[in-house]
This record gives C-alpha cells, sequence and structure tokens, in this order.
C-alpha cells in the first residue's frame, strides 16, 4: 500500500481501477507537394479549421447545459486559437515556400508555438500552452482524418490517471464510467479542478509522480478531500473508505432535502445563500438548487466570441431577463472585469508582464469610460424590473471608487435627461480583492452600501501567489491565518459601518471554510448553484454561536493547514 499526496481539487471520495491515459501521438507523414497542390492543401487546411470550430462549439453547447456556462466559458481560448491570423497566415505562407504537405507544416508551426509560450516567463501565458495543444491536435486530427476514442465510451467504471487532462477530456468524462482521477500537474484552480467540481468527480490533481508510481489495473483510492491517492489498499483501509463513501452519499440526500428551506442558524440568525452566475440561461440552475439570489453576476461574456461591441440595449435586456426571473431576490451585477486572464481583441487589451496586476477592472473601465458608462445606463436601466444592485471590481482605494462614481452619477443624468426610469437608490458596492481595500475598509465602508469579498484574487495578492502556477500552487492557502486576518478586518469594518459583507469566491462554496465566515460574521455566501444546498445544510446545523467559538480557535492555529484539519473535524462532527 502506497500513499501518495497532491491538492484536493474536487470533494469527494472515488474507489476504483486504475486506467492510465498515456500522451496523446499523432503520426504526421512528410511529403512535397507540387504547386498545382497547393490550393487543395490549403482548402484541406480551412476545412479542417471549419470543422474543428463546429467540434467545439457543440462540445461547448453540451457543457453549457450539463454543467454551467463558467465551465464551458474556457472553450473561448480555444476559439480564439482558431482565429488567430499570424499562426493560420504563417501555416499558408510556409506551405507555399516549402511545399510540404500542410499537416506537417501545420505540426511544425504548432510546435514553434508552443516552444515560444513555454520560454516566455509569465505564468498565465505558459498556461495556455494547454489550449493551444489541445485545440492544435484537434485540428491535426480532422487534417489526418482521425479520430480520438473519447473517454465517454470506457466501457468500465474507473480512476482515470494522466500528467494532465486536457479540457477537451475533462469535458468527456461522465459520472456513469469515470469514479475520479489524479494528475500529476495542475492546482485548485486550474481548468481540470473547476470541471471536476462541476461534474462532481473527486479528484486529486498536482500530485507529481502519480503516473509513474501508478500502474494500469493498480486499485485506488482518491479522497479529494483531503488531496490523498491511495495505491492498492489493504483490507482495512478499503473498508474504511468504503464506510466513508457510503456516508457521504447519504449525507448527500441530507442536503437535497433542505435546498428549498431558508438558511438560517438553530439560533435563529438567517444568512443569504446565493449563486454566481456568468449567463442569463442559469438562471433555472440558481432557482433548482434553493439560490436565495445572485451574489455574483459576471457581465464579460458580453464581448466573448464576437468581432464587434455590444451595444447599451444588448446589456439591457440581459439583465432585464435576470432582474425578472430573480425578483424579488438581489442581483449584484459585478461591472465589467476585463484583463488578467480574459483578453478581448476589440479592445486591443496588450498582453502584459504582470496581467492581474495590470490594466484590468475598475482599471480598464476609468480609462474607457464611454464603455463603462454604456454598461451602467443599462443597469440603470433595468434596475426598475427587480432587486438589482450594481459592484466594481479591484477597487483598490476610495480614489478609483469615487471616480467610478462620478461615472456613474454622469450615466444618471442621461438618463434623466432622456426620461428613462430607474432606481435612484440603487444600492453600489465594492469587491474586495486587493489587500489595499482589505486595509482600508473601514474608509470604504463609508462610501459604499454593501461589499463583497473576491477570496480567489485577495489571496492570491496577498500571498504573493500566482494561482495559475503549478510550481507554486501549494502556497495558494486559503485558510492562512493572514488571509483569514484580512477577511476579518474586512467584516468588522463593514459592521461598524453597519453595512453588509459578502463573499463570492470560491472559499465561500468550502464547507470547513464556510464555517469558519460564519463565526467570522459573514452575512452573505455566493458561490456555484450545485454547492448552495449543502451550505444550506451546515448553516441549518450549527448555532451562530457555535461557528463563533469554531472560528475564534481557528484564529489562535498558526498554519493554514492546522486552520483547515481543525476546521475539517468540526465540520464531519456536524455532518455526522
Amino acid at each position: 500500500m502506497i500513499s501518495l499526496r497532491g491538492i484536493a481539487a474536487a470533494s469527494g471520495i472515488s474507489i476504483g481501477v486504475a486506467h492510465k491515459l498515456g500522451k496523446e501521438e499523432l503520426n504526421v507523414p512528410k511529403h512535397a507537394i507540387s504547386d498545382m497542390d497547393i490550393p487543395v492543401q490549403i482548402q484541406l487546411f480551412e476545412e479542417a479549421l471549419i470543422k474543428t470550430r463546429r467540434e467545439i462549439i457543440v462540445l461547448q453547447k453540451r457543457i453549457s447545459t450539463e454543467m454551467g456556462q463558467e465551465e464551458a466559458q474556457i472553450f473561448d481560448a480555444h476559439l480564439l486559437v482558431l482565429e488567430d491570423r499570424m499562426l493560420i497566415e504563417e501555416v499558408i505562407s510556409r506551405l507555399k515556400k516549402d511545399k510540404l504537405n500542410v499537416a506537417f507544416i501545420f505540426q511544425e508551426v504548432l510546435r514553434k508555438y508552443i516552444s515560444v509560450f513555454s520560454k516566455i516567463e509569465d505564468e498565465y501565458l505558459k498556461e495556455r500552452i494547454a489550449d493551444i495543444n489541445d485545440v492544435g491536435k484537434r485540428i491535426l486530427r480532422n487534417l489526418l482524418g482521425e479520430e480520438r476514442k473519447g473517454l465517454d465510451e470506457l466501457k468500465d467504471r474507473v480512476v482515470l490517471v494522466a500528467h494532465d487532462l486536457s479540457p477537451s477530456d475533462t469535458a468527456a468524462m461522465h459520472k456513469k464510467n469515470v469514479a475520479g482521477f489524479v494528475t500529476d500537474i495542475g492546482g485548485k484552480t486550474s481548468h481540470t479542478a473547476i470541471m471536476a467540481k462541476s461534474l462532481e468527480i473527486p479528484a486529486v490533481v498536482g500530485a507529481e509522480d502519480a503516473t509513474l508510481k501508478i500502474n494500469q489495473g493498480d486499485m485506488l483510492i482518491v479522497d479529494g478531500s483531503l488531496g490523498i491517492v491511495i495505491i492498492n489498499p489493504d483490507e482495512e483501509t478499503l473498508e474504511r473508505y468504503h464506510t466513508e463513501e457510503l456516508k457521504l452519499k447519504g449525507i448527500t440526500e441530507k442536503f437535497l432535502a433542505v435546498k428549498d428551506l431558508p438558511a438560517i442558524t438553530l439560533d435563529g440568525n438567517k444568512v443569504e445563500i446565493n449563486a454566481n452566475i456568468e449567463f442569463p440561461d442559469e438562471v433555472p440552475a440558481v432557482k433548482l438548487h434553493g439560490g436565495e439570489g445572485i451574489g455574483l453576476y459576471r457581465t464579460e461574456f458580453f464581448y466573448m466570441n464576437r468581432k464587434d461591441l455590444p451595444t447599451e440595449d444588448d446589456h439591457y435586456h440581459a439583465y432585464k431577463y435576470v432582474a425578472e426571473e430573480m425578483n424579488p431576490y438581489p442581483i449584484i451585477i459585478r461591472t465589467l472585469d476585463l484583463g488578467g486572464d480574459k483578453f478581448l481583441s476589440q479592445f486591443q487589451i496588450p498582453h502584459e508582464m504582470q496581467p492581474f496586476l495590470g490594466w484590468r477592472a475598475i482599471r480598464f473601465c476609468l480609462a474607457r469610460p464611454e464603455v463603462f458608462k454604456l454598461q451602467l445606463r443599462a443597469i440603470l436601466r433595468a434596475s426598475v424590473h427587480g432587486n438589482l444592485k450594481l459592484m466594481y471590481p479591484m477597487i483598490s482605494g476610495v480614489g478609483e471608487l469615487r471616480q467610478a462614481n462620478k461615472i456613474l452619477e454622469e450615466a444618471k443624468v442621461e438618463l434623466r435627461t432622456k426620461g428613462m426610469p430607474f432606481d435612484e437608490d440603487i444600492q453600489v458596492g465594492v469587491m474586495i480583492e486587493v489587500p489595499s481595500a482589505a486595509m482600508t475598509a473601514d474608509i470604504l465602508a463609508k462610501e459604499v452600501d454593501f461589499f463583497s469579498i473576491g477570496s480567489n484574487d485577495l489571496i492570491q495578492y496577498s500571498l504573493a501567489v500566482d494561482r495559475a502556477n503549478e510550481k507554486v500552487a501549494y502556497l495558494y492557502d486559503p485558510a492562512h491565518p493572514a488571509v483569514l486576518r484580512l477577511i476579518k478586518n474586512v467584516i468588522d469594518a463593514a459592521h461598524n459601518a453597519d453595512i453588509n459583507v459578502g463573499m463570492c469566491g470560491e472559499m465561500a462554496g468550502e464547507p470547513s471554510l464556510a464555517l469558519i465566515l460564519l463565526g467570522l460574521g459573514l452575512d452573505e455566501f455566493s458561490m456555484p448553484p450545485q454547492v448552495i444546498p449543502e451550505l444550506k445544510y451546515l448553516i441549518r446545523s450549527i448555532t451562530l454561536k457555535q461557528a463563533k467559538d469554531i472560528a475564534d480557535e481557528a484564529m489562535k492555529l498558526s498554519t493554514g493547514e492546522e486552520i483547515e484539519a481543525f476546521a475539517r473535524a468540526k465540520l464531519m462532527e456536524i455532518l455526522k
């Protein structure tokens, strides 16, 4: 029996036989062509691009239906590769110059791109290698007329073991045949981890040499909650995990039984449990899982996969639909958060050495007030159709807040002049995701109606950890004492100013950490819709005093590891 430790990517326990997924090697022939063959080869290339685009769009639609729009958006990067004019023109240029078959030429150009990206120091851009490689292999298969056997065709229930899983591989999984998976590389916020959570498949990533230590057919236990993989367990360990697996299934049924009940602690304190969404058609999923509102409505989707800019009416109609569908529940619309990991050609946002620290979010909006004001007018117009609030991302200080509010006031004046109605008292909040905002929360609280803590970026910035960099993924620690202290400071400042504070990052949907957040006084939790029933069950199973005691004890501990272990133990006591 051997135990491996990796990063807990998707909670739960899976037991099954190992199925190793090797790297796909395509045999691409090389042969000379004549001048007369060049138009035919170009046509083959164009047809392969069109076919690949169709495949990705079909896959994206399926993922949107089965898993949600956030997961489907992962394939936006693949579609952008297909539209890369430099890549396409280089292939055609070399085809005409070298007079070799287009499949071979494309493979050479693809290798060049991957080599260039791998040498770039920026870790976000390095992570795009996986997207380029994934879509590149699709194009090659279409050029060669080959098909890859999909994971959804697996006959037996297995635990997948791979160096890494591409978004396409992960999307092909289905609960009926993939019990869990283990990868050598990856982090908590990698594409693979995000999709595993949505599929509710227990997963451990970043297990380093798992593919070397695990053999085809080995019996595996994957503990996605603790980040542990056990190879060929003994009978006693196997029995213990079988018991734990059954217990978890029973608990899940309990969660679903309370999804439509309010989130009220045993001593009568109401907590808001809301959902994060990106697309209007996610609203039914929010209602299905018992969401009491939308704590984060991302709006970048308006600009994805289109060559023109969205109009004010495009924005308005989408917001109006969500407002009417969710009325009277609250909806917090986050204004445009471009930059960082979201680059769009319409705005010619340059690639930067440190994109998460660069020209993004509110910084971009203040520099492009015409784009910002258009969105603000649309939000204001839609506010008469429901309970809308608006929120600015990445505010670092009160100066930016005042600039944003000045543009908001200009938008209000323009609507009044045109006689267009809007909610004059619409609430305005800020995301607390920059340490400077967390440390000056008392100043910001005097000028806003609410806070929402963006834990993903707050952790990244506070701990100086690039969450897309697998080499430092182990340092991305939501339970780090420094992170908890910053959060406590924000909550205290909000309550001293008599305003509410929520959280819309991944941390809000982690049950053990939610226990601590509840005890620290968080008023609202926002998360992917499928997590809502578990959080409701947890809150309905504890008193606020118990949660405060747990938070007090956690704040005395010295490391994130100690805090997580303590919180998990308390969680199991409550859920037993």
